[in-house]
C-alpha cells in the first residue's frame, strides 16, 4: 500500500499509523537537535533549541501515555517527510560558512520541522476526537501547543533577536 508499512483499512488503523509517524519523528528530532545546538552561534537560538530538546523528550513521554491509553505498544514507523526535512537542514547547514547565515539556515530548518509537527498533531487531535479517543486528546493538544510555541520562539529569534538582520548583513 504505497509508502505505508502496514495495511490501513480503518480510521483507527490510520490514527495508529499517524501516532507511529509522529513518535518516530519526535525521536529523530531528539537526535538532530543536539547537532543544530552545536552549530548555532546566536545565544537566543542555542537557548531555544536546548529548551525545545527538553520539550521534545517530554512530548515523547506524552506519546508513550497515548499508546498506553490505547493499549498499544509505543512504536514508530519510518517517516520520509521528517527524514527529508532533517536531511535538508543538515545539508544546508553544512554548506554555509558564515555563522550569521548559518543561524538563519538553522532557524529556517527548525521551523520547517515545527510546521510539519503542527500539521501532524492537528490532524491527530481531529482524528482522536472523531474516533472518541477523548482520553488522549489532552496529551496531543499539549504537544501541539508546545510545537506552536516553539515555532513562535523561532520566529521571534529570526525577526526580533537579529538572526535575519545579521544574516542579511553578512559579506
Amino acid at each position: 500500500m504505497g509508502l505505508f508499512t502496514q495495511d490501513i483499512k480503518t480510521m483507527d488503523d490510520l490514527f495508529l499509523h499517524g501516532l507511529q509517524d509522529i513518535y518516530y519523528a519526535e525521536q529523530q528530532i531528539t537526535k538532530a537537535l543536539p547537532k543544530l545546538i552545536e552549530k548555532a552561534t546566536n545565544r537566543d537560538l542555542v537557548a531555544g533549541l536546548k529548551a525545545h530538546l527538553e520539550e521534545t523528550n517530554k512530548q515523547i513521554e506524552r506519546l508513550d501515555k497515548v499508546f498506553l491509553k490505547l493499549e498499544k505498544q509505543p512504536s514508530g514507523t519510518q517517516c520520509p517527510a521528517i527524514d527529508g526535512l532533517i536531511k535538508e537542514t543538515d545539508e544546508v547547514a553544512g554548506e554555509v560558512e558564515d555563522k550569521a547565515v548559518l543561524d538563519a539556515a538553522i532557524v529556517a530548518g527548525a521551523q520547517a520541522v515545527e510546521h510539519y509537527e503542527i500539521c501532524r498533531y492537528g490532524t491527530l487531535i481531529a482524528w482522536a476526537e472523531k474516533l472518541g479517543h477523548d482520553e488522549v486528546v489532552r496529551f496531543l493538544t499539549t504537544n501541539l501547543n508546545e510545537e506552536k510555541a516553539a515555532n513562535t520562539k523561532l520566529n521571534t529569534i529570526a525577526l526580533r533577536k537579529g538572526v535575519n538582520t545579521k544574516a542579511s548583513n553578512a559579506a
